[in-house]
């Protein structure tokens, strides 16, 4: 069973100041769920300019306790981001998937910051895809299997 989900819309404040907030968007007293943001590589394209980073986010699981006991996991969950800073075309991409429990679920999300086209100087457009995948047979709808 797969489900999409996706949204967009326009912050008001410009690109630069967009990208900056993503990179200070965890940990914050209002995502109390995120509790550790590690680096695991960030490097700059010679060539390019564009900035990769590839992240870890450790996060406490919202699930009730007994749906974790019973699939084996634990209130602990990772998820893998990895982003794309293009400072020539005013582009930040970031793509992350949970690590925690993939066994059974996928949540792959892409998400797109780039100058809105309703006004490039002053708005950020924001557009976010994401796409939930069940792996277990017994989720599965019957024409699916």
């Amino acid at each position: 069973m797969v489900h999409f989900f996706k949204q967009a819309f326009d912050y008001d404040h410009d690109w630069a100041t967009v990208s900056k907030g993503v990179w200070q968007k965890y940990p914050n007293p209002y995502s109390g769920h995120v509790v550790s943001v590690d680096v695991l590589d960030r490097s700059i394209d010679p060539e390019t300019g564009i900035i990769r980073t590839e992240r870890i986010l450790g996060c406490k699981q919202s699930a009730p306790k007994w749906v974790v006991k019973f699939l084996g996991g634990s209130e602990d969950a990772f998820v893998r981001e990895v982003s794309f800073v293009d400072p020539q075309t005013s582009r930040t991409t970031v793509t992350s998937v949970n690590l925690s429990l993939s066994q059974y679920m996928t949540v792959l999300e892409h998400i797109t910051y780039e100058p809105s086209p309703s006004n490039p100087l002053s708005k950020t457009l924001f557009r976010q895809t994401a796409e939930i995948q069940a792996r277990m047979g017994k989720w599965n709808d019957d024409d699916e299997q």
